[in-house]
């Protein structure tokens, strides 16, 4: 049906889609309906993968990618060194071009040979043979990804047996014996049924004994293809002619050639194909001029169904440029070959340029020697198989051939197979103005498709070379990226699927005790916090009053561990948290901590925490649990892009603490049970202070400091040991009343002292005069975010401002999120003056409490206002002080 397009093809040049189907206007989507489907791309299934998949993780001295000549070689030298092998190929068997091969290697005919160098290898404990995998991508730190399919090839799999295994490899050294992949010619009508590439063609005689035609031709600028012509004819392939681009082939390659009864046209080419309703039936020659680049005259058809073509070997460089190496242009080969590696690789036989048996042996057994030196491991002798030795591979390189048929009798010129990209194509995009390849591929599809390129490229970038009047090498390649062929979503998530596994779980190095003690958990961002401690028989609200009022009583007990740390250490840490948060850090003394508050550029509260000077230039920064790794990205923006001179170093800690906070009259007794090496008295240890000492047999810091208005210290410990720093925190405070409390009742003991929670209390629209909290914003130094602060709008008066509520009921609670009005009104639409932020039961003060951004609100102290309800229902509230608890802060002090 879509064969219509190829008499529509004026309509449908490069980057049609920008500049045809325009009109009418609005009929794009009409058009592009018809367009994507035709462009034959599949859908993505909607069931649920019915195969399982795993993963494997090794490390090996060396690793050699690909199994053909010169891969096996490098694989028997490196594993008689001793060292640990693994190679891996992507075919079903070992072999690579010997596989397709009808020579001999050391007398012996090359699957003889071959079948046994693949048993040596496997009775060779050192060595891991991997078929059927394909190392997809090259990283750094020689770590390869390869993967392996297991079941494909199977009639009837075993359901237990994982389909595909990715193996994620760390190597000491790295073989790349990759080999080559042959070249196609671009002339007219290269995409008729029938014409292939002369590699495949020997592929079907030589390894599966099928014959893809009665009569046939070879096309060729290059050596290689005469093994092709020979092979046909030998198989019972009647070979009509030889064509040869070369002006002058070796004269021996002739010779053997007319001795096969191969007619061989020297300095002719194809210049179209001639289809019937069952296939190819003739191709039509032309003789070239001296040069190649013109035609001097048609010489008529042969008689031909299958068309051998051959224009030369690109080594196969992918994985040596993925590996953040490049490739240089061979002018004599007429190729990419791979330039210096930058990782700890080498490439060998056809991947860097030797394209004969005898050499690609020899490159193999000194690429294993090499690298098991390399690896540290001596080297042992193994000897070069014997194969015939060739000359360089004479090459003649053709990006294109000239047509040679009357005007309106030629063919469209294919370079990328998969998504029809013509020669013209590239043409007529130079000329449009695109000079970079990488454009080139964007705007002609050129290499889109899942070959990515793999026999089309190198025409094109030829194609557009010669356009624009440069050299290859300087047109250069296109990124080769990760995957080298696709790889199904299946292997790359492995058994980790689901939604627990949709964002990474963090857990706490006391989690496991939280879990046998019953508690109930939440998400607070990558983290599962204990959200409260039910007994038998209580919900929540009884279980986080009782959390509360144990810690104002007594002492409670809180998991710290998820808040962000980042330690901050050099010359110029204390200038750049001066330059981060808005207040005064230059006189914060050794052992001293120093609540701060980090604005966003545009003055808003991004987020706060305490920060500790642990020494001369040493400071340990806390932030919210959710916002650390925003945070310290925010921290390595600044000191990177705007202030590389200053001497700062951030390293994230947060897994490496684990933190326990004790809150609470009886804490201080507590502690002092566990610690013996540390003065904890309020004149010794005052209130934002810290020191270093032994809590319970553990190296410690302890921090003098308080989230819930009370008496309080943080412990900090190796997350080694925190489980051990729990169990015994809790065992000795039982004579004390010791309560686990989790984030619920944390959240009620901070509201009760007006404390904010960024994120909660805050939207990103609020700054620190909205909270109440100009007192820790300098106007004697500069920060981020205080040119913002004295705009017009963040100085206006009726900005919403934080305040407290109080229910006219103690026992209704507020909503959080609830709009709030000034008047009891049904008459909408209503004017809304704030919302509620934070809303509980406070069973400490026996009356539920609530946060809110009223605007002008600090002024409106003993006002009303209205909470109007999604139900319709109205509740009065009271504003007050969003200090509900302890006024004076004189308990946390004490």
């Amino acid at each position: 049906l879509y064969g219509i397009s190829d008499k529509l093809g004026g309509l449908l040049p490069a980057g049609f889609y920008y500049k045809t189907f325009m009109w009418p206007r609005g009929w794009w989507a009409r058009y592009e309906r018809h367009i994507r489907k035709a462009a034959g791309l599949g859908r993505a299934p909607i069931d649920a993968d019915p195969d399982h998949y795993d993963k494997r993780d090794v490390h090996c001295d060396v690793m050699v990618v690909g199994a053909g000549p010169a891969g096996l070689m490098a694989a028997l030298s490196a594993g008689r060194s001793g060292a640990t092998v693994i190679i891996a190929d992507e075919q079903s068997e070992f072999g690579g071009s010997l596989l397709s091969g009808t020579g001999t290697v050391s007398s012996q005919p090359m699957s003889s040979w071959l079948a046994g160098m693949v048993e040596a290898l496997s009775a060779m404990p050192e060595v891991r043979l991997l078929s059927r995998s394909t190392v997809t991508g090259y990283y750094d730190h020689n770590f390869l990804i390869i993967d392996e399919r297991r079941t494909d090839h199977l009639a009837r799999p075993d359901p237990r047996v994982s389909r595909e295994r990715l193996w994620r490899v760390r190597a000491g050294q790295v073989v790349l014996a990759t080999g080559a992949i042959e070249r196609g010619l671009v002339f007219a009508d290269n995409d008729r049924p029938g014409v292939m590439l002369a590699s495949a063609v020997r592929t079907y005689l030589n390894r599966y004994a099928a014959l893809p035609g009665r009569h046939g031709a070879v096309l060729t600028n290059n050596d290689s293809a005469y093994e092709a012509a020979l092979d046909m004819q030998a198989a019972g392939l009647d070979v009509t002619a030889l064509i040869d681009i070369r002006q002058r082939p070796a004269e021996g390659l002739l010779e053997r050639a007319r001795e096969a009864g191969i007619p061989v046209y020297p300095g002719h080419a194809v210049c179209g194909v001639r289809s019937g309703f069952s296939g190819m039936t003739d191709v039509e020659l032309c003789r070239l001029t001296a040069s190649g680049d013109d035609v001097l005259a048609y010489k008529g058809s042969v008689p031909c169904q299958v068309l051998a073509m051959s224009g030369g070997w690109n080594p196969t460089v992918h994985l040596h440029c993925q590996s953040g190496a490049e490739a240089r242009f061979d002018e004599k080969l007429g190729c990419f070959v791979p330039g210096d590696s930058v990782q700890r690789a080498r490439s060998a036989g056809a991947a860097k340029g030797i394209f004969d048996l005898g050499g690609c042996l020899a490159d193999g057994v000194e690429a294993g020697r090499m690298a098991a030196s390399a690896a540290g491991i001596a080297p042992a002798a193994t000897d070069i198989p014997f194969a015939k030795m060739q000359e360089a591979m004479s090459i003649e390189p053709c990006w294109e051939l000239p047509d040679g048929l009357p005007e309106g009798r030629g063919g469209k010129k294919f370079v990328d197979y998969q998504n029809d990209t013509l020669a013209s194509d590239i043409r007529l995009a130079a000329r449009e103005g695109y000079r970079s390849i990488e454009h080139v591929k964007r705007y002609t599809a050129l290499g889109f498709g899942t070959d990515q390129g793999k026999t089309g490229n190198i025409n094109g970038m030829a194609i557009l070379a010669r356009e624009l009047d440069q050299s290859i090498a300087a047109t250069g390649t296109t990124t080769f990226r990760p995957n080298y062929t696709p790889v199904t979503f299946g292997a790359l998530a492995g058994r980790g699927i689901g939604t627990e596994f949709f964002d990474p779980v963090r857990r706490t190095a006391m989690h496991t005790w939280h879990v046998e003690n019953g508690a109930r958990f939440e998400d607070v961002g990558q983290w599962k916090r204990p959200w409260y401690y039910p007994l038998v028989g209580e919900d929540m609200a009884g279980a986080v009053a009782r959390e509360c009022l144990a810690t104002r009583k007594g002492v409670g007990v809180l998991d710290a561990s998820t808040l962000g740390k980042i330690d901050i250490q050099g010359a110029d840490a204390a200038e750049f948290l001066n330059r981060v948060y808005t207040n005064n850090w230059a006189k914060l003394g050794i052992g001293r901590c120093r609540y701060g508050l980090m604005l966003g550029e545009d003055g808003m509260v991004m987020d706060d925490g305490v920060t500790a000077r642990l020494g001369e230039q040493h400071y340990l920064m806390t932030t919210t649990t959710g916002g650390a790794a925003h945070v310290l990205g925010w921290l390595e923006r600044w000191q990177q892009t705007e202030w590389p001179d200053l001497k700062v170093y951030f390293t994230s800690v947060t897994d490496r603490w684990a933190v326990v906070s004790m809150a609470g009259p009886n804490s201080r007794r507590l502690l002092q049970t566990l610690c013996d090496d540390i003065d904890l008295s309020a004149e010794a240890l005052p209130f934002m202070s810290c020191r270093q000492g032994t809590v319970a047999g553990i190296a410690a810091r302890v921090f003098r400091i308080s989230f819930s208005g009370e008496l309080a210290f943080e412990v900090n410990v190796c997350a080694d040991f925190g489980a051990h720093l729990w169990t015994t925190i809790m065992e000795a405070g039982r004579e004390y009343g010791a309560t686990p409390y989790g984030t619920e009742a944390m959240h009620v003991l901070r509201a009760e002292k007006g404390y904010i929670i960024v994120g909660q209390d805050t939207d990103g629209s609020v700054t620190p005069g909205d909270l109440g909290m100009d007192w820790i914003v300098s106007k004697d130094k500069d920060f981020i975010g205080k040119r913002s602060l004295y705009r017009p709008d963040t100085i206006r008066g009726n900005r919403k401002q934080l305040v407290g509520l109080l229910t006219d009921d103690p026992e209704v609670r507020l909503p959080e999120g609830a709009q709030l009005v000034n008047e009891a009104s049904t008459d909408y639409p209503v004017a809304m003056v704030g919302h509620v932020t934070s809303s509980y039961q406070s069973a400490c003060l026996g009356h539920s409490i609530a946060l809110a951004l009223v605007k002008g609100g600090r002024s409106r102290k003993g006002g009303e206002v209205y909470a109007q309800l999604m139900s319709g229902e109205v509740i009065r509230a009271t504003i007050t002080d969003p200090l509900f608890y302890d006024p004076d802060n004189a308990l946390q002090k004490t």
